[in-house]
């Protein structure tokens, strides 16, 4: 007789103990990693000990300018970094179709910490850098599980309203509304870029859950003025559209940023000057460990790094893709393909801002920007990948029960 045997995972939305008896025989229920799966927490390891390093390198100078220790960014990431991996570790194991039931309390819970982002005293949601997007100081940015509730909640309703997708009256209003009331919040922070991320993950998941092209361009269309004239209304945002254009003629103020930006990634070469030797940590480029730590890698790994870097999030991308591809529902499919591109594109809209592909965002490089928040949320993701990517069975026997014996 077998030691241990597995059996069919059990339906999905039932919460089995970890371990009991059936017929005197010792059963536990876990959760075994696909290949993707195994693959994908493979590449976040690199990716956050990489950032991890780019991040000291980064930020060192920089803070001992700001009488800190030359580590105290470092060890702040370190703290999400610890918070993240638990994260992970829970969304991991935690069915994510229990996101189905939760899309709508997480929407509601998202929308109230964005208006008290804006309704609250700067006490509890104080200005930085001219924007207001943090809470208790700059522990919590709600905007960042913004991106969890749209995916989720988008994907509830693109499964809810199937065929019904092709015509544009049966889903115009709801997501209308949600959209519009999450781009406000988000433009009163300000904080376009978040609100434009918003509306992209919004389409691509209903493009793939069935809406028409069409559809899209008329709306898109319609939203140009009004979105322009948003634009011209805040000022920063059209400042940073007129020097993409025109970098040359830009005022010194206003392009000085992506000029040193440049001038980082530029002077690296092929393979860097080296880590920690750059040049833009002295205080030359603006926060050189947020919005632009791409240009540190450019500058310091070169040409090749920051190709290794585009490889490792194509991978991402790639496992996610298949994650997806393979998932258990119409739900997690869609899930899953929401979390991986919002990283993905995150990702490769902040390496091309900062080689001056497109417009200054203000989108943090995943896994290696510093921010707790982003690099919490980041984590989260990858652990709700990862558990979509596994499949539930059930262990019999005496293994069931001794970790030596199933070990081995």
């Amino acid at each position: 007789m077998l030691e241990m045997a597995t059996t069919p995972a059990t339906p999905r939305g039932s919460t089995p103990p970890r371990s009991r008896a059936i017929g005197g025989t010792d059963v536990r229920e876990r959760w075994r990693m696909s290949a993707e799966a195994r693959g994908l927490v493979l590449v976040s390891a690199v990716l956050l000990a990489f950032g991890l390093a780019t991040l000291y390198s980064a930020s060192a100078i920089l803070s001992m300018n700001e009488k800190h220790g030359s580590a105290f960014y470092l060890v702040r990431q370190l703290s999400g970094a610890v918070v993240g991996v638990v994260a992970f570790a829970v969304a991991a194991k935690v069915d994510a179709e229990r996101l189905h039931r939760w899309a709508w309390p997480l929407m509601w819970f998202t929308i109230a910490c964005m208006a008290a982002v804006i309704l609250l005293p700067e006490s509890i949601a104080p200005r930085v850098n001219g924007s207001r997007r943090f809470l208790f100081g700059s522990s919590f940015q709600p905007s960042e599980l913004g991106k969890l509730a749209v995916v989720a909640w988008t994907a509830m309703m693109v499964v809810r309203k199937g065929e019904s997708l092709r015509r544009l009256s049966r889903w115009l209003l709801p997501f209308g509304l949600v959209f519009g009331t999450l781009a406000l919040l988000a433009a009163l922070e300000p904080d376009l870029s978040v609100a434009m991320l918003y509306a992209v993950l919004m389409g691509v998941l209903l493009y793939v859950g069935g809406a028409r092209v069409g559809h899209f361009v008329l709306l898109g269309l319609l939203a140009i003025p009004l979105l322009w004239q948003q634009m011209e209304k805040v000022q920063y945002a059209a400042l940073r559209i007129f020097t993409f254009l025109d970098p040359g003629g830009a005022e010194t103020r206003v392009g000085y940023q992506l000029k040193q930006s440049l001038i980082a990634a530029g002077s690296g070469g092929w393979f860097g000057v080296g880590f920690g030797q750059g040049r833009q940590q002295y205080g030359f480029l603006p926060y050189p460990y947020s919005d632009f730590i791409a240009s540190n890698i450019g500058e310091e790994w070169g040409f090749v790094g920051l190709v290794g870097v585009l490889l490792l999030f194509a991978a991402y991308g790639l496992l996610g893709f298949r994650i997806s591809r393979a998932a258990r529902t119409p739900f997690l499919q869609l899930l899953a393909l929401g979390l991986t591109f919002v990283t993905v594109i995150t990702a490769y809209l902040h390496i091309g801002v900062v080689v001056g592909l497109l417009p200054t965002t203000g989108l943090t490089l995943p896994f290696v920007s510093y921010g707790r928040s982003n690099l919490v949320l980041t984590m989260l993701f990858t652990g709700i990948l990862v558990n979509v990517g596994s499949s539930r069975e059930r262990v019999l026997g005496t293994a069931a029960t001794d970790p030596v014996s199933l070990a081995a």
